[in-house]
């Protein structure tokens, strides 16, 4: 009898498990409480879901039993899957397939460009290196877009989101970056042009007479080192005169520190900014937070390299609430100027970058030493603006933007063996620029998605001593609190128990 009566609420909690998983199986849903919302797909990313007309099929080659930290990609790229899937209203299908069980299938995923890394997994008690496939095959229509290695901890949806972009995008923006005068090329950008092709079509350009400007969405004039003739800049002002776009970066000093010094770099350009209200002093931004340089000591007949903080190699953190300074969180630069706006309101002048609480300018010519002692009296000022934005009619009836960056070479890689690898938010911040200026700022939130490098925030010597010695002292303090409350709790207790009344 009592097995009839509990029948109905059986069957009613298996119904509502089944109702719950084919709910869950149709919708995708969790809570993100990450602070930078990783887990949570941006509107960017909804819009793209929303705008595919045809289905994108996923092939993700992942490898399977790997250690949990490199693991959790995968599980992490296959939970984004159905979130996408649920929000294509099934335009998103995909399936995961694992190399390391077929020899052919392996064989297939490095012919399609998935690219295998060697990992140290630990089996049988025993340290064996293994082959680990992370990567992805998309297609739509008659495109395929490759994703050879996902990086275990970067931005997922940024590289799942411009994948699918760059299959569904019809045609690119062009962006125009201009030759002739000793720029730095295309080439010598490996890791922003990589960035860039995602939205953009960017190609060299030479300013003749020839020259149709107004077919590029933006201009960039990256580190001219050479003097930039009169006619060239009258281009440039008919370009902004039509509405253009145009990112300058610019040199004002340079150092060198083969022999220690720094002097001032004269190209006409500088002059044609200040014709626009705009000044990039030719002096050299120092601050506190910095990074360093290898310099080599000698003891003796030993040797030996040691790093040494350079604030004239300014680290940068504070940006302005700006879709091009969007998820930035730190700016390396070398040998970098100030830029200031001395025009007045009839423009609108933005500040992007700033220097921190201490910082200071020092004017070339100058000599660079190396030894020398910093004191908080070397940095009186704060708040320099190496980064500006400059809009409105600045060259004729129409509206026009004009990026100014006190660094030419901050998104430069080099060549040779001279290329160097840059800070992520470098890339990010001329991608983000160039994406703004072109109307197009769907994936700068995502780019930046994502801790790269979190800075510790610089405080007082006395606070640091302050709290050094309160990480000391405070559990000894509350140790000996607790053993005083634990002696006068035992005390009492055992003059309750001598008083007749407590058997009682």
């Amino acid at each position: 009898m009592r097995n009839r009566t509990l029948l109905p609420y059986i069957l009613v909690v298996a119904g509502i498990l089944i109702l719950l998983n084919i709910l869950a199986s149709r919708f995708f849903f969790r809570i993100d409480f990450t602070e930078d919302k990783r887990y949570t797909l941006s509107q960017a990313t909804k819009d793209l879901l929303g705008e595919l007309d045809e289905p994108v099929t996923i092939t993700a080659y992942f490898s399977e039993g790997l250690p949990p930290n490199i693991d959790n990609t995968r599980i992490d790229f296959k939970n984004m899957l159905s979130e996408y899937g649920s929000r294509s209203h099934g335009n998103i299908v995909y399936e995961f397939i694992n190399p390391n069980k077929d020899p052919m299938v392996e064989q297939e995923a490095v012919q399609n460009g998935i690219s295998p890394v060697v990992i140290n997994v630990r089996e049988k008690d025993q340290s064996v290196q293994k082959k680990a496939y992370l990567g992805a095959i998309l297609k739509y229509a008659e495109k395929t877009e490759v994703v050879p290695f996902i990086q275990p901890g970067t931005a997922m949806e940024y590289t799942l989101s411009s994948a699918i972009k760059k299959l569904v995008v019809e045609e690119k923006k062009l962006v125009g970056f201009i030759q002739g005068h000793g720029e730095a090329t295309l080439t010598m950008m490996p890791q922003a042009m990589q960035a860039l092709e995602i939205l953009n079509a960017a190609e060299p350009v030479n300013l003749t007479d020839s020259t149709y400007l107004a077919r590029y969405q933006t201009l960039v004039l990256m580190a001219p080192s050479d003097s930039i003739p009169k006619k060239h800049f009258n281009m440039l002002d008919d370009y902004l005169a039509q509405g253009g776009n145009l990112v300058v970066s610019i040199n004002r000093v340079d150092g060198n520190l083969q022999q220690s010094m720094g002097t001032e770099i004269t190209t006409g350009l500088e002059s044609w900014l200040a014709e626009k209200n705009i000044e990039v002093d030719p002096s050299f931004i120092i601050d506190e937070n910095c990074g360093s340089v290898n310099v080599v000591q000698q003891q003796g007949p030993f040797s030996f390299t040691s790093q040494v903080s350079f604030p004239y190699l300014p680290v940068f953190n504070t940006f302005a609430d700006h879709p091009v300074t969007s998820g930035l969180e730190t700016v390396i630069m070398q040998f970098a100027s100030p830029v200031n706006y001395t025009g007045d309101s009839a423009l609108t002048f933005t500040p992007l970058i700033k220097s921190s609480a201490k910082s200071g300018t020092q004017s070339t010519p100058m000599y660079f030493n190396i030894e020398q002692q910093w004191t908080n009296s070397d940095f009186p000022k704060q708040n320099i603006t190496v980064a500006g934005l400059l809009e409105g009619k600045i060259s004729g009836q129409n509206n026009a933007k004009l990026l100014v960056i006190g660094d030419g070479d901050f998104a430069v890689n080099g060549i040779g063996q001279q290329a160097k690898q840059l800070s992520p938010d470098n890339v990010n911040l001329l991608v983000n620029a160039i994406d703004w200026m072109s109307d197009d700022t769907g994936l700068i939130e995502l780019r930046t998605r994502g801790i790269t490098s979190r800075m510790l925030d610089q405080i007082e010597d006395s606070r640091k001593n302050f709290l050094k010695w309160l990480n000391v002292l405070l559990p000894l303090v509350l140790i000996i609190l607790y053993g005083l409350f634990r002696a006068q709790r035992n005390r009492m207790l055992r003059e309750k128990r001598r008083n007749p009344e407590f058997n009682k």
